[in-house]
């Protein structure tokens, strides 16, 4: 994997002063680094939150740009993520077009905005559909999968050497042109093919296919997944074909990645089109071969050269969104959210992202929303919440820099409203936070009479959550929207002590530094830290005292 596990950067110390340092860094190649399970971006040599856009599939050509660019200031993004196509830059082959990456990266430079490209090549959603004609016209030379009755399948073979040569050549000559005419480094990262797999097939059939299927399993798969030596059968049972599948699907997307990082050595990650992760399903009834979770460990060792494999949440429901994080945040896969729902249950789980140390969280469809494909797990029409994700945005994008420091250096949690409305609580060490949603601001609902007026009603707010960074064993930085957030000790750290707020200090990031705004106290902080929809971010100190008094000894008797 081509990540370094040296977390420490070559010029400058994580410390608060590396702003100006850093100044004259725009050299350095964007870098992943991984220490003790936590993961960090580095861009200009300096820790990077992507908080992205990405577009619709469309959007490629410069005459969408504008929307695309009106879109990225109201959300208030810092990344975009945008399809560069095979077809677009490869319409004849062996003569490329690169205008329209050009005139992205002008326009992307004169934003201050980053450039997350999309490359969408011979697996976009599974299909051929971005290839170049003389690609998806050409079966013979470019052969489709083949079904067990001999007819051809709709994707593409991720066997066929000649489909991945031609496709190497477009993709390496694309690294070539970023290499030459992007010294700034405006493109961060490279997004390789578009949640590959294949729907209604669980392998290709083809001669080719076969003979390789009836031969021994790749050594490097067998010892890294501890599998005796056999052919895939033996290997793996009845989950042969799909173990199989996936093997070819990351060696063509691996070895694609490894020959542009020979060209230009940026972090690249390819996305995954979900299998359900708690409901279950059969091989050939989700994107079989592509990066779902029951395959990580085959993708792995089949593509070294990609950082990141990375999920696209489609999931509106708070248990199956977090089971999706949890299947991807590994300790060798850097969390990225890459794709997810833009309607208005999705905003929330902002917080839950970035608390789990994710490197970049990306809502889907940004722009011309009249042409918006809602994916079919929405029922009923639900609108876009763009000014949700705008709003969640907005508390970190002037600090987002400094909240990856923080959590790759000490830690950070987060957690969105979930669909019970219960509360959530995190081990911070010496301290224990629980975070609670549609809370009186003075006291709590179960004080009130069922009709009471002027409280909010449960799930009032979907857009609702907290983001929690240690600063360090007794201070915390925290944010967040419609919930609130209380303090208490740790009674194995802390025996017999009662936790206090110290100091809660409302705080701005300006010039990398936090300013002190004001002292909150009183009313404010006597029932834990209440979020609302104003913007607000505390830097919190914690103390305690001894909750048990010394004995008084007996008065002396006369």
């Amino acid at each position: 994997m081509m990540t370094s596990k040296d977390p420490q950067p070559s010029v400058v110390s994580f410390g608060q002063s590396h702003e100006k340092a850093l100044s004259v860094a725009t050299n350095i190649l964007p870098k992943l680094h991984i220490r003790n399970g936590r993961s960090v971006f580095f861009v200009d040599n300096k820790p990077f939150l992507m908080l992205c856009a990405q577009t619709n599939n469309s959007s490629n050509y410069v005459a969408a740009l504008p929307s695309v660019w009106e879109s990225v200031e109201a959300l208030g993004a810092n990344t975009l993520q945008i399809p560069v196509s095979w077809e677009q830059i490869e319409p004849i082959e062996g003569e490329f077009d690169f205008s329209f990456l050009d005139t992205l990266l002008e326009q992307a430079r004169t934003r201050n905005v980053r450039v997350v490209p999309l490359w969408f090549g011979a697996f976009k959603n599974t299909s051929p559909s971005y290839t170049p004609p003389w690609v998806k016209l050409d079966n013979q030379r470019f052969p489709r999968m083949i079904r067990p009755d001999g007819d051809n399948h709709y994707a593409l073979s991720p066997h066929s050497q000649e489909l991945f040569m031609a496709e190497r050549k477009a993709f390496t000559a694309f690294m070539r042109h970023l290499k030459k005419y992007d010294r700034q480094h405006t493109v961060i990262m490279v997004q390789v093919e578009n949640e590959v797999g294949v729907y209604g097939l669980v392998r290709d059939h083809s001669a080719l296919a076969n003979s390789v299927f009836e031969a021994p399993v790749p050594p490097e798969l067998a010892k890294n997944l501890g599998l005796k030596n056999g052919i895939w059968r033996d290997a793996f049972g009845k989950d042969a074909e799909e173990m199989f599948t996936a093997y070819a699907f990351a060696r063509y997307v691996g070895r694609l990645a490894e020959a542009g990082r020979e060209v230009l050595n940026l972090p690249m990650y390819t996305n995954a089109a979900l299998r359900h992760p708690t409901a279950k399903q059969s091989p050939g009834q989700y994107a079989t071969g592509g990066p779902t979770f029951n395959v990580l460990d085959v993708w792995k060792v089949g593509a070294p050269a990609i950082d990141m494999l990375t999920p696209d949440i489609y999931l509106p429901k708070s248990h199956d969104y977090n089971a999706v994080l949890d299947q991807y945040a590994r300790i060798d896969n850097p969390l990225f959210v890459s794709e997810t729902g833009t309607h208005d249950a999705y905003p929330r789980y902002f917080f839950e992202v970035l608390g789990r140390g994710a490197i970049g969280f990306s809502p889907f469809g940004i722009d011309d929303a009249d042409y918006k494909v809602h994916p079919n797990d929405i029922t009923g029409f639900k609108p876009d919440d763009i000014e949700g994700f705008a709003a969640n945005y907005a508390l970190i994008k002037n600090a987002a820099s400094e909240w990856s420091r923080l959590g790759f250096e000490n830690g950070i949690w987060g957690a969105a409203r979930g669909d019970n409305n219960g509360s959530r609580h995190f081990n911070l060490g010496s301290w224990l936070a629980e975070v609670s949603f549609d809370e009186w601001p003075f006291g709590y609902r179960a004080w009130s009479a069922s009709n009471a007026t002027g409280l909010k009603q449960p799930n009032e707010f979907k857009n609702a959550g907290v983001l929690i960074a240690k600063m360090d064993e007794n201070v915390f930085l925290v944010t967040g929207k419609n919930a609130r957030i209380e303090f208490k000790k740790n009674n194995e750290t802390l025996p017999n002590q009662q936790a206090i707020f110290v100091s809660v200090e409302e705080v701005e990031f300006t010039d990398a530094e936090w300013l002190f705004q004001r002292m909150w106290n009183g009313d404010q902080t006597d029932y834990g830290i209440n979020f609302t929809d104003l913007n607000k971010t505390f830097r919190i100190t914690l103390g305690s005292y001894n909750s048990k008094s010394a004995q008084r000894s007996k008065p002396k008797s006369y």
